[in-house]
């Protein structure tokens, strides 16, 4: 029998204390109940900037994140989808198991991410709580999430009052996912005072987690047992992280803190500790203390976008980590809630005054020019006046809102505190029931609308102070731009709702924040060209829908970003090259609520020129009037007769392409080349056919091909490649038809290679991914036993043909769908098939009343149908190897 010195120390730690444990009681210890042994806790701060347009409510098009639409779409293809369905494979490459890591992470994620996940992949979003249900059923009711201060505002530096939200609207948001009050809170960059300790224990928040840097000093908590002690001075990091600390107010209450361990966490962000998972546990292993301690906690923290995104892959890590080498080195994968339960502090910590995780000089990264964030020629001057000017900025929209609060709610800032419940449901029923628990009395339609316009000008004000804007080198980054933009909103929604002017005092502030780049000079200029532009009206609301309505088809009814868009009245009519549309639109926001009666013409001369006017609706005589008058200009054929009838009209102010959303331009650019893209398409493919023989003699004598027919050839065989894929995705009954698109879709793939050609088929990858998984779930879910064999062999031929075509196919959604059915389905059928095999062979005729069930398939199918496994890099061995 092995002892516990010929362990590693850190085995041999947790063995000696299950045994004085045993010895004592007579019985062993559960892990869960009593704290005993070693264990890891691997935190995760999930987190994205809020990124929406603050006019329409929704993330625009970020060119720098291609290609994917924007940044939380690219991490979240990186890194938070694949956490949720972490792969564990076998030294063949194949999946022997599928791992939901947040099961096993402790993590936040920030409010703002969290709002995105859940409108943009909810199968994520489902399996992230469903994650901390399974973690508090496993970890005696603690699950694995915890709240963050709501949109990452580095709280030394936030007033009071926005303390106060930010936690309060952490927690409502936290607790209306996940179903229960948050036991811990993560603070933006762990910002911390004492001031936030205060508001935190207020809040009933019990635990935080903090950087060893951030403790001062540290002793035991004396008791019956242990007299006070000196305090041991820890501020260069060497607080002990193995165990939680409480930490005292000054009114005797307090709140508990656990430290990570540094080290080891720098390592996981910097170094290649993720890179293999045996190499991660050994370097958990060597924080494990040897002191014959009965528990001790091994925690890391690190950004959550470590896994997957920062460092490819390495989720695959941590799901092999915390399945199969934590539980094989005895050690017990819990949260700090979780341990705090069952280990409460011994000991209590002084931490600094101020202090962060990512800034050596305190708070200094998100005020004044201190180095942090920096590098090179540019300096960040900038941070000091860009704070000074938001903080001008708050106070006066704080007054304005009080002042003006006062005459709608009963109190103006305990509504702006219940304000979140709004923001995670807009539908009219729930904001009337807040406007109705708040109003000191009946509130008007137009008293309704300001109420909430003050509370999204509170909202943004909160905005303009994340963080993300003042931690990187240059005022006029996406980051720092965007918090202008919350800003602006902020001062435009004061002006509507109180008359107040607030923006040519926030501009002078802002021009004393100089760029470092020539072109802006200072934040002024920055405003001016990166911001104003960004505004959006009414009327552009209503331009951007009656230049697109050429090209779509509206219902009466229809939702653009965040307006709902009423068609009152819509006429069109084209003659020769021109097309001119007018309209009658009411547009309302379900933000504010507040809306606008618009009329509109717009003329297409053809091409990319439009013209398109918006006024105010006059009444049904101006509008009947406005209308006969453009369509009698249009009658005469004559562009420059329409537009002056519609500037006469309408008044000078007109609208362009240029002045649609960016991403509805972007279509409508598409739709406009398509005619010139096809016609050119066709004059290619003319001169490919052509020059075949020709193409084919240079590539055979190894010479050098004039460019212009190898890019014929590129382009005709693209576009026949996209032209054949449409009609395969459109066949979906007749096999044979089938089959010929495959065999005309492999042949263009052996020409190209034959041609050397690179096929432009950008959209072929996605459209071949998703016939794949529609052709799996069929077979696996809706299939028909007599064409099983044809069902499996397209899915094949699809999978070759991606091969074929260097499409990279990404078959992720397919292993998982597999994997599932092989848990729930395939593999009992084949328990199945296996237990009536041995029945049959034994001939035990006592035995034929426990022949188990019919299955769904035969043998031969299963064999079928575990192949197709071994397709798409599934570990089927076991079951192919039993199977008779």
């Amino acid at each position: 029998m092995t002892s516990a010195a010929d362990l590693p120390a850190s085995q041999a730690v947790a063995i000696d204390a299950l045994i004085k444990f045993t010895d004592d009681t007579g019985i062993a210890p559960d892990s869960l109940q009593t704290a005993t042994g070693v264990y890891v806790t691997v935190h995760g701060h999930f987190y994205q900037p809020p990124r929406e347009n603050p006019y329409l409510d929704t993330i625009e098009r970020q060119p720098s994140a291609t290609p994917f639409h924007d940044w939380n779409e690219r991490i979240h293809h990186e890194c938070y989808r694949p956490n949720a369905f972490a792969r564990v494979l076998n030294d063949r490459g194949e999946v022997v198991g599928i791992v939901n890591n947040y099961e096993y992470l402790s993590f936040n994620i920030g409010p703002t991410l969290m709002s995105w996940l859940e409108r943009y992949d909810v199968e994520v979003y489902q399996r992230i709580l469903e994650a901390d249900r399974k973690s508090a059923e496993r970890l005696n009711g603690h699950g694995n999430a915890i709240a963050q201060v709501y949109n990452h505002i580095i709280m030394p530096l936030a007033n009071e009052r926005d303390k106060y939200t930010q936690i309060r609207w952490g927690k409502e948001d936290f607790r209306s996912r996940f179903g229960r009050d948050p036991e811990g809170m993560w603070l933006a960059e762990t910002a911390v005072d004492y001031a936030t300790l205060e508001a935190l224990v207020a809040e009933e928040i019990k635990f935080i987690i903090l950087a060893p840097s951030q403790a001062e000093r540290c002793r035991p908590l004396p008791n019956d047992d242990q007299p006070v002690t000196q305090w041991l001075e820890v501020g260069g990091s060497q607080i002990d992280p193995t165990r939680p600390y409480r930490c005292f107010l000054a009114d005797g209450k307090y709140i508990d803190i656990f430290f990570y361990d540094g080290p080891i966490s720098r390592d996981m962000g910097f170094n290649d500790v993720l890179s293999y998972s045996p190499h991660f546990l050994g370097r958990l292993g060597q924080a494990v203390r040897g002191d014959h301690r009965p528990a001790q906690l091994i925690s890391v923290a690190t950004d959550g976008e470590t896994f997957g995104h920062h460092k490819g892959g390495t989720e695959k890590c941590l799901a092999y980590a915390f399945t199969q080498e934590i539980p094989n080195r005895g050690w017990t994968v819990t949260n700090f809630a979780h341990y705090l339960s069952i280990n409460p502090p011994t000991w209590e910590v002084v931490l600094k005054p101020v202090t962060a995780w990512s800034c050596a000089h305190g708070v200094e990264r998100w005020q004044e020019d201190c180095g942090c964030g920096g590098g090179g020629a540019w300096n960040q001057k900038w941070r000091r006046p860009l704070r000074d000017a938001l903080d001008w900025l708050r106070d006066r929209l704080a007054k304005v809102y009080e002042e003006t609060g006062r005459q709608l709610f009963r109190d103006p800032w305990a509504a702006r505190d219940e304000y979140i419940k709004v923001i995670r449901d807009r539908s009219p029923a729930n904001v009337e029931s807040f406007l109705d628990r708040h109003r000191n009395h009946k509130l008007s339609p137009a008293e309704q609308i300001d109420a909430l316009r003050l509370l999204e000008m509170q909202r943004h004000a909160l905005l303009m102070y994340t963080s993300c804007g003042w931690f990187f080198e240059e005022l006029s980054r996406p980051e720092g731009v965007q918090i202008l933009r919350y800003a602006s909103h902020a001062l435009e929604l004061a002006g509507d709702v109180a008359g107040v002017q607030l923006e040519k005092g926030f501009l002078r502030r802002l021009a004393l924040a100089p760029s470092n780049v020539d072109f802006f000079k200072t934040g002024l200029e920055v405003y001016r060209q990166l911001v104003v532009s960004a505004q959006i009206s009414f009327k552009q609301v209503a331009a951007h829908y009656a230049i697109s309505s050429l090209f779509t088809s509206y219902p009466q009814q229809q939702r653009l970003y965040c307006y709902e868009a009423h068609q009152l009245d819509y006429q069109l009519q084209r003659m020769g090259s021109l097309t001119l549309a007018v309209g009658q639109l009411r547009l309302v926001s379900e933000i504010t609520w507040e809306s606008s009666h618009l009329v509109f013409a717009v003329l297409h001369l053809g091409g990319w020129d439009f013209h398109c006017c918006i006024q105010p609706f006059a009444g049904r005589r101006a509008y009947s009037k406005l209308k006969d008058k453009v369509f009698d200009a249009l009658k005469q054929a004559s562009a420059a007769h329409a537009i002056l009838a519609m500037n006469q009209m309408f008044g000078d102010q007109s609208f362009s392409l240029q002045n649609l959303f960016p991403e509805e331009r972007h279509r409508m650019m598409g739709l406009l080349s398509q005619e010139t893209l096809t016609r050119l398409d066709q004059l290619y493919t003319q001169v490919y056919r052509d020059n075949y023989g020709v193409l084919m003699a240079f590539h055979r004598d190894e010479l050098s091909v004039p460019q212009e027919l190898q890019v014929a050839a590129e382009i005709a065989l693209s576009n026949r490649c996209l032209c054949s894929l449409r009609s395969l995705e459109q066949e979906t009954s007749d096999p044979q038809m089938v089959f010929n698109h495959l065999a005309e879709l492999e042949a263009i793939a052996t020409e190209a290679q034959h041609l050397r050609c690179q096929l432009k088929i950008p959209e072929a990858r996605q459209t071949l991914e998703q016939m794949i998984l529609r052709s799996l779930w069929q077979v696996l879910h809706d299939a028909n036993p007599d064409t099983l064999k044809f069902d499996i062999y397209r899915i094949e031929r699809l999978i070759e043909l991606g091969n074929q075509l260097h499409l990279e196919l990404c078959l992720d959604r397919c292993q998982e769908l597999y994997f599932s059915s092989l848990q729930t389905r395939l593999a009992p059928q084949c328990q199945l098939a296996i237990q009536a095999q041995l029945i049959s062979e034994n001939n035990d005729v006592g035995e034929s009343d426990k022949l188990p069930s019919k299955t769904d398939w035969d043998t031969t199918q299963l064999r079928q149908l575990l192949q197709l496994g071994e397709k798409l890099a599934v570990d089927v061995s076991h079951w192919l190897s039993q199977l008779p």
